[in-house]
């Protein structure tokens, strides 16, 4: 069964440019390392909640935009295996990749497959 790594990110709504451009140089690399397919969203209907919701989740604030996104494996051992490499590829440098928002409020994680219809 497949393995999903997902992830919800605060961006500066004026940072949507250069959001699409960091996702589009980090696609290929997650599809290089064995991602079965990489996918980013703008969030265009995120309503706030009144005790949870994506907006609460990543403190998102008047002039951000919640975004998700996520990357599908064809195993945990896969990803294992590419996250670690990504960690030392010089391309996923903050250097050369910077992230175009606070990645401090960023909320990531794996999950295993359960249903797949």
């Amino acid at each position: 069964m497949t393995y999903i790594d997902s992830f919800v990110a605060p961006v500066p709504t004026a940072n949507r440019q250069k959001y699409l451009e960091h996702a589009a140089a980090v696609a290929p690399l997650f599809r290089e390392y064995g991602a079965l397919s990489y996918t980013e969203c703008w969030g265009d209907d995120v309503p706030p909640g009144e005790r949870t919701s994506f907006p609460k989740a990543v403190d998102c604030g008047p002039d951000e935009t919640v975004c998700i996104g996520w990357a599908v494996w064809p195993s945990r051992v896969v990803r294992d295996r590419a996250m670690e490499k990504m960690r030392g590829d010089e391309r996923m440098s903050p250097k050369n990749c910077p992230l175009p928002f606070d990645g401090s409020r960023l909320i990531f994680g794996g999950f295993e497959v359960i249903v797949e219809a």
